[in-house]
């Protein structure tokens, strides 16, 4: 076992290291070029399209559920852990400055997930008997052809493998950890866990995205008052906080109470690997859930996705960040989820800044679950065909206690591991078919124009 973890904390440092960071960094601008700039040109008709037609009823299309049905569960799978501890990772090991490359990866990675949106989309299938199937798996087998299958089949094994993992057994760990204060015993939350988890998934992507269109909203929401309640008590502090960023982010800082000072290079690397580990654009997980969406334009739906990164790492992470800088909880020497629960005690006290972290580090740990079953059973799907989701499905629950009850540190460092191995097929997909992308976003952006 030993040799194993050693094998693949090695490989780890590869997947993850700064050629995968350089990789992802360069994606995210090939996207913004053959895009022409859209996150940012067309800032506006992405607002229109995403939350200026919530309410309103979709044309007729072919799709499962309801586009910001799909963007609940996409958000259900990035929208936690990443924000919460990700976030405060990021500011413990690189300084306030991280936050500034957190915010590039932030804008870079809308423009990946749009692209990766618009090809899942664009090549999606109907499954037979079940539903529209779409993903890094299916476009590379589409639209790169025969000679490339061999990505698509490494995307679909090692992501039914990873959702083990960090959309399971870590996630369920989590929940347990965070009801243990409360007097609850890590076996009751993973009975709860496995029901609450199996009476959604057996309805498959339509009921997982009506629960996630109602809790995913409820948690974001929650959490976003409880810090803009931190930050507006302290509002005068917000100017010195932004020019502590911006000025942290270029010059080392020092060391000051418990914080033990970081680099240009440390506020580089950590901002830019947590804003990836948040949003996880480029990763392919998302694009199975927009794929699912009614809509009658693949750029359409890609403009929910470019949404998805705004909110997750702009305003969350954002939100998060301001915090934890405002409060002075950066310099105590704490970090990860522990960090962001100083800065809410700091403010809230002791119960209720601690209840409202672990509140949203629960519901969104229970989203994730939801999301990262059926990541993982159209993975499955893909491979197998038919018949597999319903195995996959029952084997998940089971994790799901083992991740209840255990100690998962070596769970969680192979998945991290499969996650970035996720990411290769994807990437190489996202360059590979670069000029669909911005064929599909031209005709689009053509069709609004004469209307």
């Amino acid at each position: 076992m030993e040799f194993l973890l050693e094998l693949n904390t090695k490989i780890n440092s590869i997947v993850w290291g700064p050629p995968m960071i350089i990789a992802i960094i360069g994606v995210g601008v090939y996207a913004l070029i053959r895009t022409r700039f859209i996150q940012f040109a067309k800032f506006g008709l992405m607002c229109r399209e995403t939350m200026g037609k919530l309410f309103k009823k979709e044309k007729r299309a072919e799709g499962d559920v309801r586009p910001f049905q799909a963007l609940s569960v996409a958000m259900g799978g990035t929208v936690g852990v990443g924000n919460i501890a990700g976030v405060a990772t990021a500011i413990a090991m690189g300084g306030p400055g991280a936050i500034f490359w957190m915010w590039i990866s932030g804008l870079l990675g809308m423009g990946t997930k749009f692209a990766e949106v618009v090809l899942g989309v664009n090549y999606r299938k109907r499954e037979k008997g079940g539903p529209m199937v779409g993903g890094p798996m299916v476009y590379i087998r589409e639209g790169m052809g025969k000679n490339w299958v061999f990505l698509a089949v490494i995307f679909a094994l090692f992501g039914s493998l990873a959702a083990f993992g960090i959309g399971n057994m870590v996630q369920a760990n989590s929940v347990a950890d965070g009801l243990l204060p409360f007097g609850i015993p890590r076996v009751y939350t993973g009975i709860f866990l496995i029901v609450a988890v199996g009476l959604v998934t057996i309805g498959g992507i339509k009921r997982i995205a009506n629960v996630a269109m109602v809790t995913v909203p409820f948690m974001t929401i929650i959490y976003i008052l409880g810090a803009l309640f931190i930050i507006v008590t302290q509002i005068g502090k917000v100017p010195e906080a932004f020019a502590l960023i911006f000025r942290s982010a270029f010059t080392p800082i020092a060391a000051t109470g418990g914080f033990l000072g970081a680099t240009m290079r440390s506020a580089i690397r950590y901002g830019i690997a947590r804003g990836i580990f948040s949003n996880e654009a480029g990763l392919g997980s998302a694009p199975m859930a927009h794929a699912t969406a009614i809509t009658d334009h693949p750029a359409r739906q890609g403009l929910w996705g470019i949404f998805e990164v705004f909110v997750d790492t702009i305003i969350v992470c954002s939100a998060t960040a301001l915090a934890i800088i405002i409060t002075g909880a950066w310099a105590s020497g704490k970090s990860g989820a522990p960090l962001t629960m100083h800065a809410f005690q700091a403010v809230f006290g002791t119960r209720v800044g601690f209840s409202l972290v672990v509140l949203s580090m629960v519901l969104t740990a229970y989203d994730t679950i939801l999301a990262w079953c059926f990541y993982g059973e159209t993975c499955v799907a893909y491979l197998f065909k038919r018949g597999a989701r319903t195995v996959y499905r029952l084997i998940w629950l089971p994790f799901t206690m083992i991740g209840a009850l255990g100690k998962l540190e070596a769970i969680w460092a192979i998945s991290d591991t499969l996650n970035g191995l996720m990411a290769i097929p994807n990437l190489i997909a996202i360059v590979a078919l670069g000029g669909i992308v911005a064929k599909r976003t031209k005709e689009f952006l053509s069709q609004q124009i004469n209307k």
